[in-house]
């Protein structure tokens, strides 16, 4: 798999449809690697007519684990981020919007259009308002303006993220333990099931973990802070893409993320939690493509 070196670290990366035809960037979230991106969904875009990339964000998949940073205290970070003490991290998601503009001149694309999936959301809006000279437009799914207030995760889900991972040697407790989180963030109104779900698990522990690699991703999201000031600056055409059943990062998070960037377009998925289930490549792809085209975005899926 080719890679690039950027930034001080290297990103492994896939590139799929024709090089001539518009770049798409696709930013991944928290802890998860290139391929969490079906390829279904990647395909669909493919077929729509753009240069679709994915990569792996520093401290994750096959790029470049930032070691020398350690394993940061994630609860106490999130602590201080609510007594509004100021939170040093090894690097912030500035850093990570820098890794994408990286990748982008590694492969000689000017500009790009942006989407991002939760975390890859948040890098996505950093990237939009730090580096409007090469966005084309913005994507954010699933993800959040960070704003003081906004409800958190639910608190089964806060409670499965920060609690002990147990025997990372058990293989089948880890796969047993990763699915019923993946159930229990997903979206209920479109199941995957769990074969399903442990098939995908079992491939992404064969490809790479990291645990402390996620711990340091989190790290850098506490650390960046609220983004409302940075989002008020972004000028490109921005499309905010959402569940109504998000567990973990709720719907107002994605309510309040559109509200603060001029001119952005909300889209409300109904039944739809933390994840891209298949059976919402249509609608996710014709929403993406039409934003980009700047054509009309069909409307909010309601149940």
């Amino acid at each position: 798999m080719p890679a690039i070196d950027t930034n001080g670290v290297t990103l492994t990366y896939e590139t799929q449809g024709n090089p001539g035809d518009p770049p798409l960037l696709l930013i991944m979230g928290l802890g998860m690697q290139l391929t969490s991106w079906p390829d279904s969904f990647c395909s669909a875009l493919a077929e729509r007519g753009f240069h679709v990339i994915r990569f792996d964000n520093r401290d994750s998949g096959l790029s470049t684990k930032l070691q020398q940073f350690g394993m940061p205290n994630v609860k106490i970070a999130f602590v201080k981020s609510m007594l509004r003490i100021r939170v040093a991290s090894g690097y912030t998601l500035h850093d990570m919007a820098k890794d994408s503009v990286g990748l982008l001149d590694a492969l000689g694309i000017d500009k790009a259009h942006i989407v991002g999936a939760s975390m890859g959301g948040m890098i996505a809006q950093v990237m939009a308002a730090d580096y409007p000279e090469r966005t084309l437009s913005m994507t954010s799914i699933m993800s959040s303006s960070g704003r003081r207030g906004l409800p958190g995760p639910k608190k089964e889900v806060r409670d499965a993220m920060l609690s002990r991972l147990g025997d990372p040697n058990d293989i089948n407790a880890v796969v047993n333990r990763s699915v019923k989180f993946l159930q229990m963030i997903g979206s209920p109104g479109y199941p995957i099931p769990a074969a399903t779900l442990a098939e995908r698990v079992i491939a992404s522990i064969g490809r790479n973990v990291s645990p402390d690699g996620v711990a340091r991703q989190l790290h850098a999201v506490i650390a960046s802070g609220d983004r409302v000031p940075l989002l008020k600056k972004i000028r490109a055409q921005s499309l905010v893409i959402h569940g109504s059943a998000d567990p973990l990062v709720p719907i107002a998070c994605g309510r309040d993320t559109a509200a603060s960037i001029l001119g952005a377009t909300l889209r409300e998925i109904d039944g739809m939690g933390h994840n891209l289930p298949p059976q919402l490549d249509e609608i996710l792809t014709d929403m993406i493509d039409a934003h980009c085209r700047g054509t009309p975005i069909p409307e909010a899926v309601r149940g």
